[in-house]
């Protein structure tokens, strides 16, 4: 899968900070990532709606989410390019269903933990969205101009990003420290 970012089809780009308090020896992304179980998924936002993990032909780990942005529902399917405990990089060619109907977006997710000192660390939340070929078509199609479609998006981006960034930190905690991660927050 190859990641088509450039400055003409940026759609949006949010990035947000948590702490962990935890020690990053014990912090594993791709083990929590990976292993999501649905309601925790479901846990960590309001507009979250189902995880599920797969693989690709090839055997690289995919994560599966439904969630909605902003007036999008949202079908991604993560293959996982990078995963390791401190990093994840994910990429989703995404279905996007709204009342106007239905396109692609691709979705770049990155995921990373960057120690602090010996009991905590930051954990950066990064989603840049891209427009794809068939998006071209649906806002053409539907007479929205690119800059509408990337204000909307960057929009919805940020709130969902603000949100689920916390809940995502405190999670990869509870799973650090006790191994489990139906702990309360």
């Amino acid at each position: 899968m190859e990641i088509i970012q450039t400055l003409e089809n940026a759609l949006s780009q949010s990035e947000v900070k948590a702490i962990i308090n935890a020690p990053i020896e014990k912090v594993n992304i791709a083990d929590w990532l990976l292993n999501l179980p649905d309601a925790e998924y479901q846990r960590c936002s309001t507009k979250h709606i189902g995880a599920a993990i797969s693989a690709t032909f090839d055997g690289q780990p995919v994560s599966l989410n439904v969630e909605t942005i902003g007036d999008a529902l949202m079908v991604q399917h993560y293959v996982a390019l990078v995963h390791q405990p401190d990093y994840c990089k994910m990429l989703s060619v995404s279905d996007a269903i709204s009342s106007n109907g239905r396109t692609k977006v691709q979705v770049l997710w990155e995921l990373r933990a960057t120690k602090i000192d010996e009991d905590t660390c930051e954990y950066s939340n990064t989603i840049h969205a891209t427009a794809t070929p068939e998006f071209f078509d649906f806002i053409k199609e539907h007479n929205i101009s690119l800059g509408k479609a990337q204000e909307s998006r960057q929009l919805a981006s940020d709130e969902h990003n603000r949100e689920e960034t916390p809940l995502f930190a405190k999670s990869i905690e509870n799973k650090a420290l006790t191994g489990k991660y139906n702990q309360p927050f």
